[in-house]
Order: C-alpha cells, then sequence, then structure tokens
C-alpha cells in the first residue's frame, strides 16, 4: 500500500464553479464518483486560469511538423482565442453540453483545439486516431453518435498522404447515424472536395465566428470517450471524467514527472491514443506547462536524429515516448552517433510507457543521454500512470525490467487464480483496490453492464488490468506480459516477457517478441521472433543458437524453448504495441480479425509464412 494522496487537499489547486463538499460517493460500487457536488470547466483550467493569473505570454502549444518542415507556437492567450472561436462555431452548429463530437485528424494545432473547444462547451469529444479504415470509424460514429465531426483533408506521412475525407465520407455512408455536419481542415498538401449542405470549411468558419465562453459542468460530467480494442471485436468506449482528471492530471506533471510550470513537456505520441489526451493536450495545460505536438517519427523524418533536434530546438525538459521509438533509433543509429550534432542539456528525465521496456533498451538510453530512464505503467483505462518512479515525490533507485512502485492513489496487488494474494517474487494477475483513484475511467459509454464485467466481475472488490506480473520485497512491481502471454508450458507458468528480455540483451537483436502456442504433449511452448539490428551480416542460424541458448541458461530448460525465427518486422499497433495475440492466433490456426490499428497489414504475411514453414517443420 502506497501512502495516500489528500485528494480533496489537491482538489482545491485547480478552478471550480462551484467547490465540491464531499470527496467520494461510494454508493454505487464499482461506480465511485469523485468530488460529486463539484462544478468546474476543463478548458478553463487548461487556458482561462493561466490567461487571468498573468501567463498569457508564455508558450502553451509548440506545433512542428517534421513532414512539412513548418511549425507555429501559441501562447495561452492566442491558444485560449482560438479555442474560444472553435467553441463558437461548434455552438453555432447546434452543439450543446453533453453531445458529443467525433475528432478525426492528424497530428496539427487544430485537433489540440477542437478538443478543448469542445471541453469548453461541455461537449464530449471522442477522437479517433486519424487514418483509422472506414468501418471501423463507422462502428464508432454510431456508438458515440456525435452531433458533429472535426476532421482535415489528409494526414501526412513520411512516404505517402493519406486521404481522410474519402476514409470519412465511406464511413459516414456505412454508419447508422449521420452527424449533421462536418467541419474540415484543408491542409496545402492535399485538399478535399466539400459536401454541400453537410461540409464546413475550417478557417472559413473560424474566421467569422464569435468566442465562446466557458460551461460550467458537473464534476461527473464526462470529458471524452476514447476507444481501445475489446476482446469482443467491439470496441470500448473509455469515459473519463472532468474533475478527477483535471485534479489527477495536474497533481502528476510535478509529483510524477517533476516539471515546473513554464517548463517544455514533450509526450512523443498521437492525439489519438491516451496519452495524447493526458500528456499532450491536459496535463500540460493544467500545470501551466508548454507542451509539443509533433508531427513526425523518431526515424525517417528525416533520420535518427529526429528526436535531438527537437529537444534542443525547443529546449524540452521531459520527454515521454513508447520504447518501440529507441528501439527504432537504437536499430538505425546504434552508437547514438547523431546525438553528437546537438547539445541535450534541457532534457532532465526520459519516461517510457505502451509497452514494457526491455531492460537492454532502457540501459541504451541511459547511457546515451546521461540522464534517468523511467519505465512506468499504465492503461487507457487509468488515464495516468498505476506505477512510476515519481522524480517530484521520492525519486528510487532505477530496477531494470519494472516500473518501479505503484503510484500513491493505487494500491497494487498481485492475485492467483482464486483472487487471493499472493507471496513476494509470485506471478500472478495485478490488480487494483478499489476505489481506483481520481482520472480513471468511470464507465464504458453506454456500456455499465460490460464495464462491471469486463474489469471488476472476476476479482470482486479490485480492478483487474488484464496484465500479470509480481511485486518484490521492495514493492518493486514487475509487469510481465498480458495475463493471456503468461504460458504454460507442463504446468509450469513462465513469463514471455522474461524471455523477451533475455532475447532483447542479445547485441544483434533490435526487437523481439516471445509468444505461447498451442502443443499437443506440453500445452504450450514459446515461440521467439527477432528483428536483428541494422548492419548485422551474421548467418541467421548463429544468431538463433545463441538467443535460444542463452533462454535455456538464463531461465532454465524448463522455458523449453527451442523455436526461434528471424523476421524483417514485428506487426504493431500505430502506437507501436506488438501483436502478439494475433500472433498466437496465427500459430495457433485460430480465424483473427486483422486489427484496425495495426500498423502494416502486410507484415502478417511473413509472420504466416515464418509459421507455415514452422509446421512444416522447416
Amino acid at each position: 500500500m502506497t501512502t495516500p494522496v489528500d485528494w480533496m487537499r489537491e482538489a482545491g489547486n485547480i478552478h471550480w464553479f462551484e467547490p465540491p463538499t464531499t470527496l467520494l460517493d461510494d454508493s454505487r460500487p464499482p461506480f465511485y464518483r469523485w468530488y460529486p457536488d463539484g462544478v468546474t470547466n476543463a478548458c478553463f483550467n487548461a487556458l482561462d486560469l493561466h490567461v487571468a493569473n498573468g501567463r498569457g505570454d508564455q508558450p502553451a502549444l509548440i506545433v512542428d511538423s517534421a513532414v512539412t518542415g513548418q511549425g507555429r507556437t501559441y501562447s495561452y492567450s492566442e491558444l485560449l482565442e482560438s479555442v474560444a472561436r472553435c467553441a463558437g462555431v461548434l455552438a453555432a452548429q447546434g452543439v450543446v453540453t453533453g453531445d458529443r463530437v467525433l475528432i478525426y485528424m492528424p497530428m496539427v494545432a487544430e485537433a489540440v483545439i477542437g478538443m478543448l473547444a469542445c471541453a469548453r462547451l461541455g461537449a464530449v469529444h471522442s477522437v479517433v486516431f486519424g487514418g483509422f479504415a472506414s468501418h471501423e470509424l463507422a462502428v464508432r460514429i454510431d456508438d458515440a453518435t456525435p452531433k458533429l465531426i472535426l476532421t482535415a483533408s489528409c494526414g501526412i506521412e513520411p512516404s505517402h498522404i493519406v486521404a481522410y475525407k474519402p476514409l470519412l465520407d465511406a464511413a459516414i455512408e456505412m454508419a447508422t447515424h449521420k452527424p449533421s455536419a462536418c467541419m474540415v481542415l484543408q491542409r496545402a498538401e492535399l485538399e478535399a472536395e466539400l459536401l454541400p449542405g453537410r461540409d464546413i470549411d475550417w478557417n472559413l468558419a473560424m474566421s467569422a465566428a464569435l468566442e465562446h465562453d466557458c460551461v460550467p459542468v458537473p464534476s461527473n460530467h464526462p470529458l471524452y470517450i476514447l476507444y481501445t480494442s475489446g476482446t469482443t471485436g467491439q470496441p470500448k468506449g473509455v469515459v473519463r471524467d472532468t474533475a478527477g482528471s483535471i485534479v489527477a492530471l495536474k497533481w502528476s506533471m510535478k509529483s510524477i514527472y517533476n516539471v515546473e510550470p513554464g517548463e517544455v513537456f514533450w509526450a512523443a505520441s498521437d492525439v489519438g491514443w491516451v496519452v495524447g489526451h493526458s500528456y499532450i493536450v491536459y496535463g500540460p495545460l493544467f500545470s501551466g506547462n508548454t507542451t509539443l505536438l509533433y508531427e513526425g517519427k523518431p526515424v525517417g523524418t528525416p533520420d535518427a536524429g529526429a528526436y535531438w533536434r527537437v529537444i534542443e530546438q525547443y529546449q524540452v525538459s521531459v520527454l515521454f515516448t513508447a520504447p518501440t521509438a529507441f528501439r527504432a533509433i537504437r536499430k538505425e543509429d546504434s552508437n547514438a552517433s547523431l546525438m553528437n550534432n546537438h547539445d541535450l542539456g534541457s532534457l532532465k528525465a526520459l519516461f517510457l510507457a505502451g509497452e514494457r521496456c526491455d531492460p537492454d533498451t532502457l540501459d541504451w538510453a541511459q547511457k546515451k543521454l546521461s540522464v534517468p530512464v523511467i519505465d512506468h505503467w499504465w492503461q487507457t483505462e487509468t488515464g495516468w500512470p498505476i506505477c512510476a518512479n515519481c522524480l517530484g515525490i521520492e525519486p528510487l533507485p532505477i530496477v531494470p525490467g519494472s516500473p518501479a512502485r505503484a503510484v500513491p492513489g493505487y494500491d497494487v496487488v498481485v492475485l492467483d487464480e482464486e483472487g487471493q494474494v499472493v507471496s513476494d517474487d509470485t506471478i500472478g494477475a495485478l490488480a487494483i483496490r478499489l476505489p481506483l483513484p481520481p482520472g480513471t475511467f468511470t464507465t464504458l459509454w453506454n456500456a455499465d453492464e460490460r464495464y462491471e464485467k469486463a474489469y471488476f466481475s472476476r476479482f470482486p472488490g479490485f480492478y483487474e488490468t488484464g496484465d500479470a506480473g509480481y511485486i518484490d520485497d521492495h514493492g518493486y512491481v514487475f509487469v510481465m506480459a498480458r495475463t493471456d502471454d503468461v504460458i504454460n508450458v507442463a504446468g509450469h507458468r513462465l513469463s514471455t516477457g522474461a524471455m523477451e528480455e533475455v532475447l532483447a540483451a542479445h547485441p544483434d537483436v533490435a526487437e523481439c517478441a516471445v509468444i505461447g502456442v498451442a502443443d499437443d504433449m506440453k500445452g504450450q511452448l514459446p515461440l521467439g521472433l527477432v528483428v536483428l539490428s541494422d548492419g548485422v551480416t551474421r548467418a541467421h542460424s548463429d544468431v538463433v543458437a545463441e538467443v535460444i541458448a542463452s533462454v535455456r541458461e538464463n531461465i532454465g530448460p524448463v522455458a523449453a524453448f527451442k523455436q526461434c525465427y528471424v523476421v524483417q518486422r514485428l506487426p504493431k499497433t500505430r502506437s507501436g504495441k506488438i501483436l502478439r495475440a494475433t500472433m498466437r492466433s496465427i500459430a495457433d490456426s485460430q480465424s483473427f480479425q486483422v486489427p484496425a490499428t495495426i500498423d502494416d497489414p502486410t507484415i502478417l504475411d511473413e509472420i504466416s509464412a515464418v509459421i507455415a514453414g514452422r509446421h512444416r517443420g522447416q
């Protein structure tokens, strides 16, 4: 159990139109409600409050587009004016408190402006990752039933332009629900054809709009819906409330990330993911930081030195990204030679999340950057970190492979199959004792029953994270795998994450994945897939033999790790998560849906060919 946070005291650090007198309504578990009788507004806390406090000239939002070579900085006053004007456009289109607005945009300033404009009106935004396929977009349109859709003519990738408007038009055609209007940002790289009577030109509408004031909303009013993949194929619309999000995210900026108002915080993610919601848009602005919106990649825009250029140019204090970004940088520039061209003296810390960080990547980043590299663990459902090395409270020794201890506010335990707390160093299901702290999800959109069943029914009194791991005798949490990635080899429960650590430590391995595949004799057997670093010329069979031997040495013969293959790439989501469940379905000859979030579906063809070779004994 971590030291508790005085959440009522922390509530005193935000702006209220009506301060709460009650901390927590726990009358209907697991539907807990924080600050139930308060009234506030997220946009006011992100922008108006700072301008009112005399900090209007401070940079609020830096936009850096590596793919177009353009950028812009908005002060808090300038961003407030744009957001208030956008809120005026939405209001003129009939958007009122409680209406949903779907946002389908690339990494442009207008995406942030649209999100904050919704919050200003008390409208509920639902951001869908730009470039999502029409079918998946249609599913979200039917679930959220938005009155209005905000979009752009295109997104820009390093090698091509993605036309958004045809994808959106097809999605609306498929969907049963029809929005009343679509507001379209025309980008110079590719203009879209607007549909008369439905589509609105963003710039024309903004130029004629009147600014709109903030609308006070109850504490538990939904701030947004964010869809995450569900096991049934039907996306889950995670709902975040307003007041709890403001309090928790503002607290986290100082307590976890240790940034002060005015410092530049860069979350190298996308506004379509939870990291973008929490730590590109809301958290930094609640805290009075300068936040950075980056349209580019860690490599290829133009090279593996892209991040170093951004850090130097904007004097970034803290960088938050996914481990896969650093693996990509390391793969292309293993000695970090491009780092020598830049002064990174402003950087105080690097935070990694989104997937488990292998110790080898963490070690490489620490040595090259010479700053604390903090692996931390959280989920779309929690909205902010569950476990972290809280640099603003009490920095802890960094233990590779662990996201450190539970953050104050979370009571993390490990449970066995019967729901009993296990002893130290025993692998089980990671769970969090209820109630969850402020800022975590309050339900699933229009799916209270699914919310209860999916997260709280298996272990009454706990939130089931879906992750497996253990806690050591110092309280350090080790997140080893998703629960279904703990494999059972002849009765032995083994972590695929532990095997991946061994593979990743090999000097020639850039990335890896281990999955459990069905076996008639032992129940399951591990199968390894490795991507080699650029420039490796050794025979693949030699590398494979060495990593197999390393697993045997470090984990033991019990792992029965005998199958490993070299592949060119691993299938991932656009946020960088490796699609282990999909690969496992391929290996077990089970039917599967190609995930809508996959970065490149053609990668699955290679994986299928490799696994087909395994079945033939090649």
